[in-house]
């Protein structure tokens, strides 16, 4: 019989939740278009569980030009008014509209810095963070690295990025591994 390999607790008994896990959160991204798609993600996600916006994430692929900010940061009042009727997405408002400015200061961030990977990367000092956490209760909402990036963010006129979107961003992107140490994918990662 095939021993079951140990899991963080929250994406067992979802098949997408698991694959996710299992294959994609945490994994340190450097990448800038699957670095703005977690931005867009997130900040969908805020006041919603991660699990609404995954089972919807090729809806938001396809309604976000496969997530490539250079188109988002075009999207007109036409394209607005075509989201806000998608019922695939997360239809608010404000979320649809930010995703607009957050796209061009994205761009904006890449010609100051050359990519936005080397921008966001710098609030862990361009290294994974290990907190070596044993239960889901040691998990933070947020961290003194995601406040200052929320800060600076937010300084910059992008829109969603409080410090909790900011802390789920960064465990997204594999600037932090939060998966407990006795999951299987902590060595991983």
């Amino acid at each position: 019989m095939k021993k079951e390999k140990t899991k963080c607790p929250w994406c067992i008994g979802d098949a997408l939740m698991e694959a996710y896990h299992d294959t994609e959160w945490g994994v340190p991204v450097h990448d800038d278009t699957l670095l703005f798609e977690y931005l867009i993600l997130d900040a969908f996600q805020a006041g919603l569980s991660w699990k609404t916006i995954l089972h919807r994430r090729e809806h938001f692929r396809k309604a976000f030009a496969n997530f490539d900010y250079k188109k988002v940061a075009k999207f007109d009042q036409k394209k607005l008014d075509e989201l806000m009727q998608n019922e695939g997405i997360i239809r608010n408002k404000l979320k649809v509209y930010s995703s607009v400015t957050n796209a061009q200061l994205f761009i904006a961030i890449q010609k100051e810095y050359g990519s936005f990977a080397k921008y966001i990367w710098q609030f862990t000092k361009y290294k994974t963070i290990n907190k070596k956490l044993k239960t889901q209760m040691d998990i933070p909402a947020k961290t003194l690295e995601a406040e200052a990036m929320s800060k600076d963010l937010r300084k910059r006129g992008f829109k969603f990025v409080g410090p909790t979107i900011c802390y789920a961003f960064m465990q997204a992107a594999g600037m932090v591994n939060d998966h407990l140490v006795g999951c299987f994918r902590y060595k991983e990662v």
